[in-house]
């Protein structure tokens, strides 16, 4: 299988991360493996084909994360025909490229959906994604698996809405990494006004209703194919621990993770998300899950490999590429 992984900067990428572990899962499953970034892309002037100015990982042994990911980093790019390639495993997050590099943001998903229309396989799919940027996705699936929740740019909107459903949780509709992300215990909270200018600035707020237990963190629950992940019989999901009065239980925020044993409450979420999660070609998505309820649907470049390997002493990526393999191999 040829495949590339497109992320918003090759310079920028971090080698814990999870884009890292699964190229170079698919690297010592011997496939060819490409890495890009969103401004590496060209479009052939004369016989339309799209190009990049590509970087190769190979895996050699007793190669780290961190060797594996230095000798991408310091190779030579070279220019592949990306029209060519089996797959396409798209790795950028549109949020991180919004404010220093708008003309990035939406170039992911634009150059992803031209190579689906050529034949090649794209994950996530990009037209989805473009809906799953938005915290808005969540509110196509049951209501019975998310929070009573308002989207708004109006103030007095968000005050009411705490009026009424009391403890709630108010963030960026476009946001990630946990970025603005405030608690409200009821509508007299004393810094009601600049937690909601705050969020405004990033455009519309969601207003969520604070979910029974969510002070002790979230589960981080990897589905892959409309199935919960899994890898020699352990299942890809952990809880995250919001570090002392920090309600964000993110991992970049200071959160830290540890084991979840998965319950039929979680199998139930999962399952009920299943259907329209394969119909939108959610190839690989992370759920943000507290009870029985979903926070966030994580498409777009879902992280947190680390924890699970770190956790459970299982690489669960082999699993995705072997997916991917299939996949490819059903089109063909």
């Amino acid at each position: 299988m040829r495949l590339a992984f497109l992320v918003n900067d090759i310079a920028t990428e971090i080698d814990e991360y999870t884009t890292t572990r699964l190229a170079r899962a698919a690297a010592q499953g011997g496939h060819e493996v490409w890495y890009l970034g969103v401004g590496d892309v060209e479009l052939g002037e004369q016989n339309g084909q799209l190009l990049a100015r590509g970087r190769t990982a190979t895996f050699a042994g007793g190669d780290t994360l961190r060797t594996f990911l230095a000798r991408i980093q310091e190779g030579d790019a070279e220019r592949i025909v990306l029209d060519d390639l089996d797959a396409v495993v798209l790795r950028n997050e549109s949020i991180d490229d919004l404010q220093e590099r708008p003309w990035a943001s939406p170039l992911g998903a634009v150059f992803g959906q031209m190579l689906k229309a050529r034949g090649v396989v794209v994950v996530n799919d990009p037209m989805s994604l473009i809906r799953a940027t938005s915290k808005l996705y969540l509110e196509e699936f049951p209501e019975k698996i998310r929070p009573r929740s308002l989207v708004t740019r109006d103030p007095d909107a968000i005050e009411r809405f705490v009026r009424t459903v009391g403890h709630s949780v108010v963030k960026p509709l476009y946001g990630a990494k946990g970025r603005n992300v405030f608690m409200i215990k009821d509508a007299d909270e004393t810094n009601l006004a600049q937690m909601t200018e705050a969020v405004l600035q990033d455009g519309y707020a969601i207003v969520q209703e604070f979910i029974d237990g969510g002070e002790r963190g979230d589960a981080r629950i990897f589905v892959l194919e409309g199935r919960i992940l899994e890898r020699d019989g352990k299942l890809a999901a952990f809880r995250r621990v919001p570090t002392g009065n920090d309600p964000r239980a993110n991992i970049s925020t200071g959160g830290r993770s540890v084991p979840l044993e998965v319950s039929d409450v979680e199998l139930a979420v999962v399952d009920a998300m299943s259907e329209k999660l394969i119909a939108d070609g959610m190839f690989l998505v992370g759920l943000d899950v507290i009870g029985d309820k979903v926070l966030e649907i994580n498409a777009e470049s879902p992280g947190g490999m680390q924890s699970v390997e770190r956790l459970y002493d299982v690489d669960v990526c082999p699993s995705v590429i072997e997916a991917l393999e299939r996949r490819t191999q059903s089109i063909r």
